[in-house]
């Protein structure tokens, strides 16, 4: 290991956090470097404080220790303070930012990405730390424009406190059965904590931690990994089902009959609790959510506000407009009501277990009163970077003006006719489309389709497969 820092490769700093391939373009002393760029911000930014201090915390994965351990040295090494908090969910460091007493938090983490991949989430006075942000640590970096001095390290164990905070979510209600799978991710321990303390009947597969994810990939909004968990759904007869991300920030939800519950139409069950007590109020989603969302939230009265993709996007603008209550198809879910504005997804099943066992009847028949629509999937294909949001601007460009379109382009164009509606974005983190389309009738869908694959083709793109 060396003190030396060097520049960090900058495809690892990417739009929302870094993130690399350990071994290839991210190692434990550019680790220490991320420390101490980091720290060199944080000491100008926060000038004004007397003390600065910075909470880090890491998960399950196989080189999460050797970065954390490198990171908390490159900040010490800076004169920050570091409060270490271990191994646990990213929600968890979340938490000690929000009741600590610390001006900045640092969590290590590949999320959802590969067993190979890791990174760093951050977080400076209480807002994400993201963008701008994150091109300016790399400048520092490189320039090795650093600050020197000698911090304190301790750990603090704050496991309990956090698990009791995420109880105080269910409220009363009648039992249930309920299946969870953490994925052998950072959530393992504190799933079984919970399931070991909340009323009803609770079956946990896969909560060792275990950073090779032997039982399937950390990611549960893709539908395949959901296999095991829909499979104990159906043998404990349960009446829903959890899975959680790598890091326990981003959650999956299946009901009794195996079906997959998406992140807007968990906003939409979850909002109606929230409205109660708070009419009125902002609920956002991300441009990839439903008219569904839009039009349910309207009716619970609530306004409801689609915004820019991303959970560092979706949080500050949370933040700005003092929303109670925020998501992302990606299944990202944040409260503010009752609780921090942070995305917890073990909170979040808390949350929902609490409605339905409140609800008069079961998650399946939440599920069914909603209304219902024709739609594809959110369907990824190669762009080459340099094209990926020309292609957006240039649809945008063509639909200026045309009648009968209402084009909203604040993430790519999400496109609405009397049809329904269709998305076109580009990938913040990969050279890669994003497309989805949504209709009231398979005829509808149909020729939303054919106007966004006549879009592309007029920008020098092959459509991809609607399946």
């Amino acid at each position: 290991m060396s003190d030396t820092c060097r520049p960090l490769d900058s495809e690892v700093l990417r739009e929302y956090d870094i993130r690399g391939r350990v071994g290839v373009n991210l190692s434990a002393d550019d680790a220490f470097t991320i420390g101490r760029a980091f720290a060199a911000i944080l000491k100008a930014r926060c000038a004004h404080l007397p003390t600065l201090t910075c909470a880090v915390g890491y998960d399950g994965r196989l080189s999460s220790p050797a970065l954390e351990a490198r990171l908390v040295e490159g900040l010490a090494q800076s004169g920050v303070n570091v409060v270490r908090i271990g191994l646990g969910p990213t929600p968890m460091l979340s938490f000690a930012n929000a009741t600590l007493d610390v001006a900045a938090a640092l969590m290590v983490t590949g999320s959802h990405n590969a067993p190979q991949d890791n990174g760093v989430k951050m977080t400076l006075g209480g807002k994400p730390f993201y963008g701008r942000d994150i091109q300016e640590l790399g400048r520092v970096a490189a320039a090795g424009a650093f600050a020197d001095g000698k911090g304190d390290v301790r750990d603090v164990d704050i496991f309990e406190t956090y698990v009791e905070r995420v109880l105080e979510g269910y409220g009363e209600g009648r039992e249930l059965t309920v299946a969870w799978d953490p994925g052998n991710g950072a959530a393992g321990r504190g799933v079984e904590s919970l399931a070991a303390r909340l009323p009803g009947t609770h079956h946990v597969i896969n909560s060792a931690i275990d950073g090779t994810f032997p039982a399937h990939h950390p990611d549960p909004t893709v539908e395949a990994n959901l296999d095991q968990l829909k499979a104990l759904v159906a043998e404990k007869r349960c009446d829903l089902g959890f899975a959680f991300d790598g890091d326990g920030d981003r959650i999956g939800v299946v009901d009794s009959q195996g079906r997959v519950v998406w992140g807007d139409q968990l906003l939409v069950l979850l909002a109606g609790e929230v409205l109660a007590e708070q009419p009125g109020a902002t609920i956002i989603a991300d441009v990839k959510a439903s008219q569904v969302f839009v039009d349910e939230i309207k009716r619970l009265g609530g306004v409801p506000l689609i915004w820019k993709s991303g959970h560092s996007c979706i949080k500050s603008k949370m933040i700005e407009t003092d929303a109670p209550l925020a998501g992302e198809m990606s299944a990202h879910l944040f409260f503010k009501h009752r609780y921090y504005g942070f995305d917890d997804a073990l909170y979040a099943a808390v949350r929902l277990l609490g409605v339905v066992a409140r609800a008069g009847g079961s998650l399946d028949a939440l599920l069914d009163a909603l209304p219902k629509t024709h739609n594809t999937p959110e369907i990824r294909f190669a762009c080459p970077e340099d094209r990926k949001f020309q292609v957006a601007q240039e649809v945008r460009d063509r639909l200026a003006g045309e009648r009968g379109v209402d084009v909203l382009a604040i993430d790519g164009v999400r496109v609405t006719t009397p049809d329904g509606w269709w998305l076109l974005r580009a990938s913040n983190t990969q050279a890669v489309l994003c497309v989805r389309c949504e209709s009231p009738t398979t005829d509808g869908l149909e020729r939303l389709k054919a106007q966004l694959t006549a879009q592309l083709e007029a920008s020098g793109i092959t459509a991809p497969s609607w399946g």
